[in-house]
């Protein structure tokens, strides 16, 4: 680290924490976190590496600290509760939209936990998408998508009903939509494994969301290293 900052040890003391965290103000401050993830994705292209017209829409939960042991005696105001399967989480959400071939995320949004994931799918198009992918959360968002996407075809994961389970033929048709729907995942691993985020680190909406921008630039950026890596051997 020391090294690809430029700090010698023998002349100038390593930033400490106050200036570390200075420094984190001063980028939520001018919003350069958006600034950083549209960057790297105009770098992106610049290298050829163009999104194709398939995206996949998804979202996942970043966990919050529950606890009222502070000041106010509670729970960050901007976070809350939703259920997710059997289970309930507080926090909040991040919402993006994959590239079907490359892998890589050309789309961020952040919400409450408690949104749906249907109420930001529009925001996640770049509006060239012949094909979107999705969970079964995006069902019934089939007018959303078009009114972004003229002439997309949906490929959203059918849902079974009550009383009304899904025929065979459903079934195959999900397996092979889950199949490239799966691809959506692979940067939340990423974020949420390799980069340690799984959690809400700070109170509020706008700081969290900065790092999330952050770290879904630097997500690309790792998915790209090695055709990076190529591209400048040629």
């Amino acid at each position: 680290m020391r090294s690809f900052v430029g700090i010698d040890l023998g002349q100038e003391p390593a930033p400490d924490e106050t200036t570390v965290c200075k420094f984190r103000h001063l980028l939520e401050k001018k919003d350069l976190g958006r600034k950083l993830f549209a960057g790297v994705n105009k770098h992106r292209s610049s290298l050829g590496l163009s999104v194709s017209r398939g995206t996949i829409v998804d979202a996942t939960i970043l966990a919050a600290p529950s606890s009222t042991k502070n000041a106010k005696k509670e729970r960050g105001p901007e976070m809350h509760q939703a259920k997710n399967g059997n289970a309930w989480h507080f926090g909040m959400k991040m919402h993006i939209g994959v590239d079907s071939k490359l892998k890589l995320i050309h789309s961020v949004e952040t919400t409450a936990a408690n949104v749906h994931d249907s109420q930001l799918v529009e925001k996640l198009l770049h509006g060239e998408e012949t094909r979107v992918w999705g969970d079964s959360a995006y069902v019934g968002q089939k007018e959303k998508i078009q009114a972004v996407a003229k002439r997309v075809h949906c490929f959203i994961q059918e849902k079974a009903g009550r009383n009304r389970p899904l025929a065979d033929e459903q079934k195959s048709r999900n397996r092979n939509r889950s199949r490239v729907r799966s691809k959506g995942e692979h940067p939340f691993h990423i974020i949420k494994c390799v980069f340690g985020f799984a959690k809400a680190r700070y109170r509020g909406l706008a700081k969290n969301t900065h790092r999330v921008l952050v770290n879904c630039a630097l997500a690309n950026i790792f998915m790209m290293r090695r055709r990076i890596l190529r591209l400048q051997e040629a």
